[in-house]
């Protein structure tokens, strides 16, 4: 069993068995009353990420939609292929594939053309449309978007910014900042700013505690970087702080979780940022993924000089 292990993994390794892992068993799956369970396939010849998420974005708008999703990333040889379309065969579903080799695309296409199975590129409406509009040939070539350039190293940067300036630690090095999110307890902060790190932002994030001041850099002036305010409404508040509290199986009837308190909290940190002319996002209902969008949008408009919606 050892010897079988060591082997499979020496073949991964050397490209001859593409990596694969799935949401759930490899079972044989029929439309329900409530629910259409259904095989899908997301064929990469990089780390899959770009087709993960154009699959999660079109898989919200199907509510009753239950894939088991099987991801075969870096598939870039023919017996890596093989391999992919041998599972197709067994578990008959969608195929949605990011290949920029010609070759293997083909032999895609081909092999899911004879058993019968959907076969779907999902970058070839934009790079066909950028080719026209450029009048210029994509290059072809895997795993671009991931190469260690200025940009990569840039984002490297950002997150060990993000992570020693993080809760209110290295104050000193704020004017360092990109951006600044300052908010009370348990307004995302910490999650926003590791994401706008991996886009290369340089985000710090400072907690608003009663009856401690705010850290020098902020309290004597503007700050070089974009600094925003973050607030939520105190009922969910209340609630993800008393979750906290449960699972630190910390005492979950104190202050922090007061709705009092909490809703003091909150008027205090509303007053401090109208004082202070920072914008606001109200997270209470918007996920890591949108607060950062606004956050950017606004990054881009203090760069570049442009008046806020």
């Amino acid at each position: 069993m050892l010897g079988a292990k060591r082997t499979a993994l020496s073949e991964i390794e050397n490209g001859a068995i593409p990596m694969l892992h799935t949401t759930a068993p490899a079972v044989v799956m029929e439309p329900g009353d409530d629910v259409t369970r259904f095989h899908l396939h997301l064929v990469s010849d990089a780390t899959g990420e770009t087709l993960n998420a154009v699959a999660k974005a079109a898989l919200v708008q199907f509510e009753t939609a239950e894939p088991v999703s099987h991801y075969w990333h870096m598939v870039r040889s023919r017996a890596q292929l093989d391999a992919v379309l041998s599972s197709v065969g067994q578990n008959r579903g969608l195929v949605m594939y990011t290949l920029v080799d010609r070759v293997l695309r083909e032999a895609l296409q081909d092999g899911c053309r004879m058993i019968q199975v959907p076969a779907v590129s999902v970058l070839d409406p934009v790079i066909h449309a950028l080719g026209d509009y450029l009048g210029a040939k994509s290059r072809g070539q895997p795993g671009r978007q991931h190469i260690m350039d200025a940009e990569y190293f840039q984002r490297i940067d950002a997150m060990h910014f993000c992570m020693s300036h993080d809760d209110g630690q290295a104050v000193q090095g704020l004017n360092e900042a990109d951006v600044v999110l300052v908010g009370v307890s348990r307004t995302s902060k910490t999650p926003t700013c590791i994401y706008l790190a991996n886009r290369g932002v340089k985000a710090a994030n400072v907690p608003i505690v009663p009856g401690i001041p705010l850290p020098a850099d902020l309290e004597r002036g503007p700050c070089k970087g974009l600094v925003v305010g973050l607030v939520a409404s105190p009922d969910r508040l209340v609630q993800i702080r008393r979750s906290r509290l449960l699972s630190l199986r910390q005492d979950a009837e104190t202050e922090y979780v007061d709705p009092d308190a909490v809703r003091a909290e909150v008027v205090m940190a509303r007053r401090l940022f109208s004082q202070r002319g920072w914008p606001v996002i109200d997270v209470t209902r918007r996920s890591i993924e949108e607060t950062a969008a606004a956050i950017m949008t606004l990054l881009a408009q203090r760069q570049g000089g442009l008046p806020p919606d």
